[in-house]
């Protein structure tokens, strides 16, 4: 189960990461690319991407370095809310091909979660 795990934290870590990067330091390719953000304020879109990318960072470090392990399972809960508040935001746009990848998002966080609580 570890194994899975650590996968499931990889991967996740990495999406998060690459998605949070486009959305933080490239703003004009997150705005050419993802429907929402041409409605969303530079500081919003900058915000999120932060997120994303410590969220990210925190997957995969804690746990990795036996430095505070507890902020892992702490850093999934924070994404799963991260991707229930973009579904509903994709919801609301009737933006339905989104919503598949905020579940499939969600659902490997609360894996992770559950996984390392």
């Amino acid at each position: 189960m570890n194994i899975v795990l650590w996968v499931v934290q990889i991967i996740l870590g990495l999406a998060f990461l690459m998605f949070g990067s486009m959305k933080a330091f490239q703003y004009e390719k997150a705005k050419a690319s993802l429907p929402w953000v041409k409605d969303s304020s530079k500081g919003l879109v900058t915000f999120i991407g932060i997120a994303e990318i410590l969220g990210g960072l925190g997957l995969i470090l804690p746990y990795a370095t036996g430095i505070a392990p507890m902020l892992t399972p702490i850093a999934a809960l924070g994404l799963g809310i991260v991707m229930i508040l973009a579904g509903g935001l994709h919801v609301k746009r009737k933006e339905n091909q989104a919503i598949g990848m905020n579940v499939i998002l969600l659902a490997l966080a609360v894996f992770v979660a559950i996984g390392r609580f």
